[in-house]
């Protein structure tokens, strides 16, 4: 099964600079967008084979995910938790036969760390409930996770421990999560790989000199592992300050 995930930074916008295209081409089985940044009946998408599944936040031109399936799911849920955050359309969860496919844009700490508190308790309640699911059926997970793990995701560590994506507390929720009994798929196939980015900023042509972070990702329960077939990182396609990843699953 291949699944893509793409943090696209306005849909509409990505639409004009060849999504599109890298979608057919891609022929994915799964493929899950976040930061779609628009609201209901703003776009029109003529995807044929694929059913849509869209979380719109409530604020204009905001966040927002949506996943496109080739497969019929049993259900699908959208946010989690007591405070799920279902404003700001962060979550979308799909429930197949052998597993479930959760698709997340996770909040940003922000300048200044200013929303650090509220990610915290974001990341506990969104980590129990994927271990919820977990004891269902094993969990797919992919999306922007808004955090670079260790110092071998992002090119500068040093000058970054207190800026939001790789402060301790952030790197810490995703230890956490790991720890739960779950598999970052592409640090298992390339434990040791550097220069492995799938963000950069606009600024400083930091794209074209690879000073980037690694903070899209596809994690899957621990049980799964074995399954993994490929996991890339698609950092020549355009059309936002990310760029798509990429995994295939024997499932």
């Amino acid at each position: 099964m291949k699944m893509i995930s793409w943090n696209v930074n306005g849909l509409r916008a990505c639409v004009t600079k060849g999504f599109l295209d890298y979608f057919k081409e891609m022929d994915a089985d799964l493929f899950c967008v976040q930061e779609t940044k628009l609201q209901e009946g703003q776009i029109s998408l003529d995807l044929e084979g694929y059913h849509q599944f869209w979380n719109c936040a409530e604020k204009k031109g905001y966040s927002g995910t949506a996943v496109f399936s080739k497969i019929q799911p049993i259900s699908v849920k959208y946010g989690v938790g007591k405070n799920d955050t279902q404003e700001e359309g962060r979550v979308i969860i799909l429930e197949f036969e052998k597993f479930y496919l959760v698709n997340v844009y996770t909040p940003n700490a922000q300048r200044g760390l200013a929303r650090l508190d509220y990610r915290m308790t974001w990341e506990d309640e969104f980590r129990s409930y994927l271990k919820e699911l977990d004891a269902v059926k094993p969990v797919v997970l992919c999306g922007d996770l808004n955090v670079a793990h260790n110092e071998i995701d992002l090119k500068n560590p040093k000058t970054n421990t207190k800026n939001a994506g790789f402060t301790m507390e952030e790197r810490g929720k995703m230890t956490e999560l790991i720890n739960t009994g779950f598999t970052d798929t592409f640090r298992h196939l390339y434990p040791d790989k550097e220069g492995a980015y799938s963000w950069w900023s606009y600024m400083g042509n930091a794209r074209a000199r690879n000073t980037g972070w690694r903070i899209d990702y596809f994690v899957v329960s621990e049980r799964l592992k074995n399954n993994i077939k490929e996991a890339e990182i698609h950092s020549h396609v355009m059309g936002s300050d990310h760029c798509p990843v990429l995994l295939e699953l024997e499932i």
